[in-house]
């Protein structure tokens, strides 16, 4: 059997570091375009894994930003030195994720990002979507 990759990558000061494990090799993910004027701003387009896991380490705390938009589901975590946006994260029994393709070093290595349009779902929807598609093995810890 093939080992998980494992990517790794950050934020462009160094502030934030992800480490993402993988089922499937990255060339078989379509990292997300979210339709919501958040993401779009940012470019962000997301990758995630439900079986894989997602690692954020954060070397200064304080210079962690985190914002909620829209319905306030989910949590961005950006870097508030250089900007970068690195992840989404929510709440429910347990801590889900997805990150932000362009911050893996790898990010070269995934298929074309492809749009989604979650923005108008309602709330349930957003949750059964992200329960079922984000990373459900986070760990957020200081480094």
């Amino acid at each position: 059997m093939t080992p998980a990759p494992r990517l790794g990558g950050g934020c462009h000061c160094g502030n934030i570091a992800v480490s993402v494990e993988l089922t499937r090799a990255p060339g078989t993910y379509h990292p997300r375009a979210c339709d919501c004027d958040f993401c779009r701003k940012h470019g962000a387009a997301w990758v995630s894994d439900p079986q894989g896991s997602l690692l954020i380490e954060l070397r200064e705390e304080r210079n962690v930003g985190r914002y909620t938009q829209g319905d306030r589901l989910a949590e961005m975590i950006l870097c508030r030195t250089c900007g970068v946006l690195i992840a989404a994260l929510w709440r429910e029994q347990r801590l889900y994720g997805v990150v932000n393709a362009s911050v893996l070093d790898a990010r070269a290595a995934f298929a074309a990002a492809q749009a989604i349009a979650p923005k108008e779902l309602p709330p349930d929807e957003k949750r059964k979507r992200w329960q079922s598609l984000w990373f459900s093995e986070v760990t957020l810890t200081p480094r």
